[in-house]
């Protein structure tokens, strides 16, 4: 397990969002469900602020869902504002974590 594992699910422990830098672009994410997919490290994410390749939708949109592997992540650190989620996720499965170790609980 990676240190960045590790912040992560304190993150949802705490329900408090990530400060992180992916794809050069700085992101605030809220972590939902972390584990493994195809035996990596990743992460189903609900961006709140920041900036990204693909346009941010308002807070409480479904577009801003992130599905991202941990070692894209660079300049990780806990945040101290709030937490944010789209409940759209529930009408779908989520597919971004085949092997879950912690989800948030809603």
């Amino acid at each position: 397990m990676s240190e960045v594992f590790a912040l992560i699910w304190d993150a949802i422990v705490k329900k408090k969002p990530i400060l992180a830098r992916y794809r050069g672009h700085p992101r605030v994410l809220c972590p939902h469900v972390l584990g493994y997919k195809d035996g990596k490290e990743q992460c189903l994410f609900y961006q709140c602020g920041g900036s990204s390749n693909s346009e941010l939708g308002p807070i409480g949109s479904s577009k801003n869902w992130r599905c991202m592997p941990l070692d894209g992540l660079d300049e990780v650190k806990l945040g101290n504002g709030p937490w944010y989620t789209a409940h759209e996720r529930g009408s779908r499965p989520q597919t971004c974590v085949d092997q879950v170790f912690i989800e948030v609980s809603d």
